[in-house]
């Protein structure tokens, strides 16, 4: 009798102390990055980006005196390995939040996210399935949509010269279909003319076809999406070739220091969209920060593109959602909780990364645009913060 009533103590006593386990579960990040393949570019920096984030918490006291575990996989920019990579983590760690690699990705897994894994998730991506709160509840994104991008730059269009003629070049990806659509429904309402839909393969090499398709129908503007430097270098240099006279834009992944550098001479005819400051505006508190953190831990990196910079705000509201979420009954393990704990945030103070940051509809919908600069091959903003509204 007395060793059953100890067995069922000692049953009783290790259940609690699970119970127990289980509700004080550490703030767990896993992400998914294209560490190789034709996206690597990112995935190299993002991956630091969010590891930097991570160490600069835990060294602050982390979320409310608990460490960040943080676990990765490459899942090498195709959607079968991110999907088995993001599977493979989940059932491993149980992670309260995640991170993907791509748009695919995250249209392929937003069904699954809220029905079974529902884990507070942003990804390598801009795409509208991750800004609708009632569909994808547990889906943001840290920037404006690309759509959003879009309208940013055709807006500053219309206004820059009312009824022009523009084109849409883009990859032959989810990605890069992802905003045409709604971009020609906007092209209409601005009174501009779409007169061009170009397409071409990442990397595409014969682009004559294209860039003469562009001359016939008149194309005063160029909107690249889709895409990060190839093809676009050499449409603009082709374009010269051809005599086209055109202006030349594009949405967040094509606006990046590599672009000015391929262009060389010619980066003063590329204007972009970025979301974020750049690496070399020291004025904004939290680039500073950057720079500082970056010269003491890799003193032979120069430069972080705004593939960080998009992962290190991502990975920031990650983690003021873990301490916001972390006070509300339940904590930071029930998914719920990070969910509004993400969706209080009201002008957010982010150092000049970004403008205070207030998620609306699951985004933060506030872009720039800079235009290349070919002495300092550098982007310089030629606008103020502009705030997207539907």
């Amino acid at each position: 009798m007395k060793k059953t009533v100890f067995f069922v103590l000692s049953v009783i006593m290790f259940c609690g102390m699970l119970g127990i386990a289980i509700a004080e579960q550490l703030p767990t990040i896993c992400a998914i990055h294209p560490y190789t393949g034709r996206f690597a570019f990112a995935g190299i920096e993002g991956a630091a980006a969010m590891q930097d984030v991570v160490d600069m918490t835990n060294e602050a006291g982390g979320i409310n005196g608990k460490k960040i575990q943080y676990y990765w996989a490459d899942g090498e920019y195709k959607d079968d390995v991110g999907i088995a990579a993001f599977k493979r983590l989940y059932a491993q760690y149980k992670p309260q939040i995640m991170f993907g690699q791509s748009t695919g990705m995250t249209k392929a897994l937003g069904p699954e996210i809220k029905s079974r894994y529902k884990t507070l998730y942003s990804a390598y991506t801009f795409a509208q399935e991750a800004a609708n709160p009632k569909e994808n509840p547990y889906l943001f994104l840290p920037g404006p949509r690309y759509v959003d991008q879009f309208g940013v730059l055709l807006k500053y269009i219309a206004k820059e010269k009312p009824g022009a003629n523009v084109a849409f070049f883009y990859s032959d990806t989810e990605f890069g279909r992802e905003p045409i659509a709604a971009g020609k429904e906007m092209c209409k309402k601005l009174g501009l003319h779409f007169v061009a839909e170009e397409i071409s393969k990442v990397g595409g090499v014969d682009l004559t076809t294209q860039v003469l398709d562009m001359k016939a129908k008149k194309a005063e503007y160029c909107i690249f999406h889709g895409f990060v430097s190839n093809p676009v270098t050499a449409v603009v240099k082709l374009s010269k070739d051809y005599g086209l006279n055109i202006k030349f834009m594009g949405t967040f992944w094509t606006t990046e220091q590599q672009l000015l550098n391929e262009l060389g001479p010619l980066a003063a005819e590329y204007r972009g969209v970025s979301a974020y400051s750049f690496f070399y505006q020291s004025e904004f508190p939290e680039i500073k920060k950057i720079q500082e953190w970056t010269k003491k831990k890799y003193p032979k990196i120069q430069y972080r593109s705004q593939s960080y910079m998009q992962v290190y705000m991502s990975t920031t509201l990650f983690v003021e959602s873990f301490k916001r979420a972390d006070k509300m009954k339940g904590g930071f393990n029930k998914p719920e909780n990070l969910v509004k704990a993400f969706q209080s945030i009201k002008n957010y103070d982010v150092g000049g990364l970004m403008p205070p940051v207030t998620i609306v509809n699951n985004s933060v919908p506030v872009g720039r645009i800079y235009r290349g600069n070919a002495k300092t091959r550098q982007f310089d903003p030629i606008s103020d913060w502009i705030v997207i509204e539907d």
